[in-house]
């Protein structure tokens, strides 16, 4: 995933509580769940994530 598409991301994650995991998109959300940037929270019937510290370091929020 390049920089570009991860940030944007980033940025719709960031902006809600508990996003949740668009449908088709999972192996996006779980790429940057490895890369420590959010965490999924796969507990529901529908996954959601949200934004963990590194995420926010990454977009530049520290």
């Amino acid at each position: 995933m390049e920089r570009s598409e991860i940030i944007s991301l980033l940025e719709v994650i960031n902006q809600q509580v508990s996003s949740s995991v668009l449908g088709g998109m999972e192996e996006e959300y779980e790429e940057l769940e490895s890369m420590g940037l959010i965490k999924i929270n796969r507990e529901s019937v529908q996954w959601s994530s949200a934004i963990t510290p590194a995420g926010i370091a990454y977009l530049g929020h520290d």
